[in-house]
């Protein structure tokens, strides 16, 4: 198969500006040579992109990615190395990006597709398919001037545009997730058709699931190089790994917030996550997992405690939460040092990794101890699916079957002869 995209050993440098001499006795002492800092954007890029590929490009802010996909498009050139692709090109890269403000967008339709190689007569057979694309709003407001367009409405006609040129490569940074919900379907309706007609798709993205979605392959860049190339749950796990290293753990004391006046009469002094395979710190879904707390109520005896957990995903949303009293599984008195130990049969959730808080407390919820999404864990699951836990699905094919008289039915399930009675 031809290679769409053949990037070969490309770095980029900037010169960053710290000072700027505005007077001519500054450039006369200074020999009218202004200080720099050389800054390396990219370094040593190795990558190929076959046609009909779809490539996610993961990294934090300043890895490199933008930088990458605009070299791509041709609108930076690289310092050393070379880049080749092969067909027609379409690059949607950031908000409002070749639109004119005081043009309306009818206008900026026909200077758009002209810059994008397109003729007057190709356009205007595609006006209205780009136009009905990007929504009801921007109709109404073909005829009036950009600069009075939502944030929405700019990246909605923009990515109407790129993709009714109908190019064979497509590059499209942060922009995939723009409006609402039935517009980033239409998106990602329209982009699984250019993946059917065999077209070539470069995303930048920071939303993991959507790369799960929509690529083929994923690659991570961590401070201008290429770390990892290849399916995409490794490499978003190997993206997750690199954006851990770089961030400590924060002081677990620290993030309690409001003092109880309980507080710190029970103690977690350490929190260990056990594994089932001691050599691998993972954890594939669907495997036992277990959280030992370890407590110290030194002299005191306490007699009003619950343990709790909530595990949390990655943007911080609450994936599951329980405690010794809700799970009705209480913890009776304790003094002195001990574990409390969370044991899980099958950890249902997807592949990332979560961060688990932890927190000793009364009954009536005053605080003894409580460490806030402090405890990571690292989940591995196999296939593409998105969303944060995994549920036991089996999708089956009935020719011929009916459901009600159409809309939703609620009914209960057939007993069946295998059933329990």
């Amino acid at each position: 198969m031809a290679a769409a995209v053949e990037i070969e050993g490309v770095s980029k440098r900037f010169r960053l500006y710290h000072e700027k001499f505005t007077s001519l006795k500054e450039r006369v002492i200074h020999g009218g040579k202004v200080p720099f800092e050389e800054f390396w954007a990219l370094r040593d890029i190795d990558l190929r992109i076959e046609a009909g590929e779809s490539v996610g490009l993961l990294g934090h802010n300043g890895s490199g990615k933008s930088t990458l996909l605009k070299c791509i498009a041709g609108i930076l050139r690289p310092t050393t190395g070379e880049i080749r692709t092969q067909g027609r090109l379409a690059a949607l890269l950031e908000l409002g990006a070749g639109f004119q403000p005081d043009l309306t967008g009818r206008e900026n339709v026909f200077l758009n597709g002209s810059l994008l190689g397109l003729k007057r007569s190709e356009i205007a057979a595609r006006f209205d398919e780009i136009v009905h694309f990007s929504g009801d709003e921007v109709e109404r407001m073909i005829d009036n001037q950009v600069k009075f367009y939502s944030s929405g409405m700019y990246v909605r006609l923009g990515f109407a545009i790129a993709i009714n040129v109908e190019p064979e490569i497509l590059l499209v940074d942060e922009v995939l997730a723009v409006g609402d919900e039935a517009f980033q379907r239409k998106c990602l309706d329209r982009v699984a058709a250019f993946q059917r007609e065999g077209r070539t798709i470069i995303v930048v993205t920071h939303a993991a699931d959507l790369v799960r979605q929509v690529c083929t392959r994923a690659a991570a860049l961590d401070h201008g190089r290429l770390v990892e190339v290849g399916d995409p749950n490794d490499v978003i796990r190997t993206f997750r790994d690199h954006l851990m290293t770089g961030e400590h753990a924060p002081d677990p004391s620290a993030l309690a917030g409001d003092r109880s006046p309980e507080w710190r009469r029970v103690r977690i002094t350490a929190v260990e996550v056990v594994y089932p395979e001691p050599s691998q710190a993972v954890v594939q879904s669907g495997d036992p997992l277990e959280l030992r707390i370890a407590y110290d109520a030194r002299d005191e005896v306490v007699d009003d405690i619950v343990a709790g957990i909530a595990v949390h995903g990655a943007i911080g949303q609450l994936a599951y939460g329980t405690n010794s009293h809700l799970s009705h599984q209480e913890l009776g008195t304790v003094s002195g040092r001990g574990v409390v130990s969370f044991r899980i049969a099958e950890l249902p959730l997807l592949d990332g990794v979560y961060r688990v808080t932890v927190s000793l407390h009364t009954r009536g919820g005053l605080q003894y101890d409580h460490w806030e999404q402090h405890v990571p864990i690292n989940v591995k699951a196999s296939g593409r699916d998105v969303g944060v836990v995994r549920l036991a699905t089996t999708i089956a094919l009935e020719p011929g079957g009916t459901v009600g008289d159409g809309g939703v039915v609620f009914r209960a399930r057939e007993a069946k002869e295998t059933d329990q009675p």
